[in-house]
């Protein structure tokens, strides 16, 4: 995958996941229709910038959800791109969890994923890096949620 398609797949992701949380305060159905729209339209435009699948509100096609536990939770934005071998995806998944970094990395660990033994000592600061081999999962958050990133380990 290029540079410049990973920079326009984060910004597209980026946008997408401010609209997509925004978003989550509509209750009437007149207000649900609307955001569906926006939404809808979400989900086009950050599809035809990256070429990957882009869902709110659940994982997008082809992640890996059997190898990868995910802390349990409302998926408010999850994106993916689609490339064999080279596929990745990004969920943040709001979650009302004590402390939902800390029950994602313990969830992770329990699944066999563990810490890189480079990055000893290292502080990542509200993130966290675990791999199994087969993948690698950046998982950071706070006291609202967390945000995945996934990707194929080296």
């Amino acid at each position: 995958m290029s540079i410049a398609r990973i920079h326009r797949a984060f910004a597209a992701t980026a946008v997408a996941a401010v609209l997509a949380v925004g978003l989550t305060g509509c209750v009437n159905p007149f207000e649900r229709m609307m955001q569906q729209g926006v939404e809808d339209a979400v989900e086009g435009a950050v599809e035809g910038a990256t070429g990957g699948d882009v869902a709110l509100g659940e994982l997008p096609e082809g992640f890996p959800e059997s190898e990868i536990p995910l802390i349990d939770g409302e998926i408010v934005f999850a994106a993916g791109a689609p490339s064999e071998g080279e596929e990745g995806w990004l969920v943040t998944i709001k979650s009302t969890a004590a402390d939902p970094l800390a029950e994602a990395i313990a969830e992770l660990e329990a699944a066999g994923f563990t810490a890189d033994p480079n990055l000893d000592g290292v502080d990542l600061q509200g993130m966290a890096l675990r791999t199994n081999g087969t993948w690698t999962v950046w998982v950071g958050g706070d006291t609202d949620g967390v945000a995945y990133t996934v990707a194929r380990a080296e």
